[in-house]
């Protein structure tokens, strides 16, 4: 059973209500564009998580319902993005959020992600400062060359 949603993730009662041609929504509901409009994104990556298990809307007809934990889902999924992890973390993580009330083991697997990410981000930042130096040296190199033989250039 899936933790107690924050208040400041759940819909505001005072939706309007659905325009002609289009599925009614309950409050707890969203359209496929109402999720895209409000995390800024489109509705094909939406879809995109959909055809990963991630998301699971109803359908009316032609449209898709999204509930409340698929709301929630798409905002974890979106946070994993945000973070550079991998899609097959998130998913992880997210099947977790949704495996009981007991957080903790959802804690010590999103710990573990996460310290590993940064063990990978720290080692390609070391790899960028490397590469910035090298560039430097070449770059003074570089320099120094078209000094001497006349050609003086500008500090970048």
């Amino acid at each position: 059973m899936p933790t107690a949603m924050p208040s400041s993730l759940r819909p505001s009662c005072s939706e309007p209500a659905a325009a002609e041609g289009e599925a009614r929504i309950t409050p707890a509901s969203y359209t496929i564009t109402d999720l895209a409009q409000e995390f800024a994104i489109t509705p094909r990556a939406i879809r995109f998580y959909e055809d990963l298990g991630l998301l699971q809307p109803r359908r009316e007809g032609r449209h898709r319902i999204y509930s409340h934990r698929d709301r929630t889902r798409l905002k974890l999924v979106l946070r994993g993005k945000r973070l550079g992890l991998p899609l097959q973390d998130i998913k992880q993580l997210v099947e977790m959020y949704e495996t009981g009330t007991d957080t903790r083991p959802q804690l010590e697997a999103f710990v573990q992600v996460l310290s590993a990410h940064r063990r990978q981000l720290e080692q390609q930042l070391e790899d960028i400062r490397v590469t910035l130096a090298e560039i430097d040296q070449h770059e003074s190199r570089c320099r120094a060359l078209l000094d001497a033989a006349g050609h003086p250039t500008g500090a970048a």
